[in-house]
């Protein structure tokens, strides 16, 4: 993918492009925001990842402008304050999601797959891993012929799950998914329902297909080496 990093302090800069790089993406930096609009008019991204706080044009600004010429490359908002009115500012300004400072990158790449899926994913499809499906539809998981009953918030945490397939998700990432939550309140709410979920879609079935990452988080796909 192609990204643009939209940030005016030099190392988390840096540490933006090392990161996207990283994963394999092509990252570009630029420092302002009125530049920035030019940029994503006058090329294509994948996505952008935008400070708020920028010189010429502030983040939340620069969404506006991009919305109101019908842009619509995701944009992926940053900020230093992880309150919940500025969290809204920036999602009615037509961003896509917002992440607080400090943010660890494996999070931003998270993120950023989530945005992009969604911006080209049709209304409602069928999600697989192995034998385990979801229909999004209507809402139904399966294992095989088996039929997973599932509360609504095992539904999502599932869904995001299988949308990130073989890809780690932090507890802070599904914490911000499936709760709505843009902090972390320090329970083991995400622990609980990964027992709960695990104990559903495995269910002494091989091969298992929900994995922790000690430390990190959690995924669903095949066992990672």
């Amino acid at each position: 993918m192609k990204i643009l990093a939209v940030e005016d302090d030099p190392r988390t800069g840096e540490a933006l492009r090392q990161g996207l790089t990283d994963e394999g993406w092509v990252a570009e930096i630029t420092t302002r925001g009125d530049v920035a609009i030019q940029q994503i008019i006058s090329n294509t991204y994948d996505a952008v990842v935008m400070d708020i706080m920028l010189p010429g044009c502030d983040g939340l600004e620069a969404v506006r402008q991009l919305r109101a010429r019908n842009n619509s490359t995701p944009v992926l908002l940053l900020s230093a304050r992880g309150e919940v009115d500025q969290r809204i500012s920036g999602l009615n300004a037509g961003a896509d999601d917002y992440l607080a400072k400090p943010f660890s990158m494996a999070e931003v790449i998270a993120r950023l797959r989530a945005i992009t899926r969604r911006a080209g994913e049709a209304p409602s499809q069928l999600l697989r891993v192995a034998d385990l499906t979801l229909d999004q539809a209507r809402r139904r998981a399966h294992r095989g012929e088996r039929v997973i009953d599932l509360s609504p918030r095992e539904y999502r945490l599932l869904e995001v799950l299988m949308q990130n397939e073989d890809n780690v998700c932090t507890r802070s990432l599904l914490l911000r998914l499936v709760w709505d939550f843009s902090f972390d309140p320090g329970t083991n709410l995400v622990d609980v329902y990964i027992r709960k979920l695990r104990d559903k879609v495995d269910d002494r079935r091989e091969p298992p297909l929900l994995h922790t990452v000690r430390g990190v988080g959690y995924y669903i796909g095949a066992k990672k080496e």
